[in-house]
């Protein structure tokens, strides 16, 4: 390795292509899928609309759509820069110690964040930990304790953790014959997972019954059973390994080889990503679900998520095609900020839009197609405020 090789490894430089990416995922994310969904119903015999407002809903249990990429996609990317911030740190003196405090700090800050914006609007707060600012909170410090070690000690720690998740819950006992599902929010038209697969269904996984007993430790409006969503606390765990596939990514992309041999990895560990989840599927032993954050579904997630960070990267990067990204690395270098914004203020722009314009503004296209209008304007005032914070250089960092 050469003198300039060695100081592109130790002192990355800023990829634009990281705040592009995660630009367009925070607003895809601030969007609400434009409303689409609602705008579908009144054209059910329309395969592309349709499809459209699948894309932009979760599925139901099993399966992808794209609105299932955001939280992996910034689960990813989380561990991406990290590869990058724990070199920048250290290049600027900064102890093992200190940048460990930085993390727990970091850690704690984001579990903090999630917890209070789930809890607006309620008399009390809502201690879940489901959410992407939580989950990644959750697991940061142990990112972090492996950010310095070698990226083969950083695969087999994803491999394990992996591994791990999928015997806890494979080795966890099935529902009994005549069990009552709806005690536990399962509704009677819910397509179960049949045969081993049957061990991540919805609600009578060992993580549903982990937080059965965890949220109950805090106080309560009402004593927890279930997450309506089948959501997890101990998603955190698998989510984590999402992270370190990140953190692998970003060791690839500030090493020393070149660019279009970056781009070409990225490409082959996407692809491989999503064939292997979707082998693991198939073959019935372990099944791709996104709101449980199975195995599978991180590797097939993070498959994807390395798709298009190659893509974003040979654009703007390689091929130096920077300035259409503008307005998303407007949003992706303060993604916290539009995070907050997004919970907090959109209905209060929604509001002073009908307020200001009239109650009945949106509908000058049609009132079907009301809700994508009203939305799309309540998506750019949101970025106006993520393009004054960037003019004025002020960055909401955790």
């Amino acid at each position: 390795m050469d003198a300039s090789q060695a100081r592109q490894e130790t002192l990355p430089g800023r990829l634009v292509s990281l705040d592009a990416y995660r630009g367009f995922v925070m607003l895809l994310m601030a969007s609400e899928g434009l409303r689409i969904g609602e705008v579908a119903q009144s054209f059910a015999n329309s395969p592309v609309w349709q499809f459209l407002a699948y894309q932009v809903d979760h599925v139901q249990w099993t399966g992808c759509s794209l609105w299932d990429l955001i939280q992996p996609s910034f689960t990813f990317m989380a561990g991406v820069a990290l590869a990058f911030s724990y070199v920048s740190r250290k290049a600027k003196g900064q102890t093992q110690s200190q940048m460990l405090r930085h993390a727990l700090v970091r850690s704690a800050a984001l579990v903090l964040l999630g917890v209070f914006l789930r809890s607006v609007g309620r008399p009390q707060t809502y201690w879940t930990f489901e959410d992407v600012l939580s989950q990644i909170g959750l697991g940061y410090t142990f990112l972090f304790l492996l950010a310095g070690t070698r990226p083969r000690t950083q695969a087999v720690a994803a491999g394990l953790l992996l591994f791990g998740y999928w015997l806890a819950f494979a080795l966890y006992p099935l529902p009994p014959q005549g069990f009552n599902y709806g005690s536990v929010g399962v509704e009677p038209t819910w397509h179960h997972l049949k045969g081993f697969a049957a061990h991540w269904d919805k609600n009578t996984n060992l993580a549903a019954a982990f937080d059965q007993w965890f949220l109950n430790l805090f106080p309560r409006e009402q004593r927890f059973v279930f997450n309506g969503g089948g959501y997890l606390t101990l998603s955190f765990i698998p989510s984590l390994a999402t992270m370190v596939l990140g953190l692998l990514a970003g060791g690839l992309l500030r090493g020393p080889r070149s660019g279009r041999e970056k781009a070409r990895y990225l490409l082959a560990l996407g692809v491989a990503g999503i064939l292997a989840g979707s082998l693991l599927d198939w073959l019935g032993i372990c099944p791709v679900v996104k709101r449980i954050w199975t195995p599978s579904w991180t590797l097939y997630s993070a498959g994807w998520a390395s798709l298009l960070l190659s893509a974003f990267y040979s654009v703007i990067d390689l091929g130096g095609r920077k300035r259409w990204a503008f307005p998303l690395v407007v949003v992706g270098m303060n993604s916290i900020a539009m995070y907050v914004l997004a919970h907090l203020e959109s209905g209060f722009i929604s509001e002073s839009l009908r307020t200001n314009l009239g109650q009945h503004w949106p509908e000058f296209l049609g009132r079907v197609y009301a809700p994508i209008v009203e939305q799309t304007a309540v998506l750019f005032v949101l970025w106006l405020v993520c393009y004054w914070m960037y003019r004025r250089k002020l960055f909401l960092r955790i």
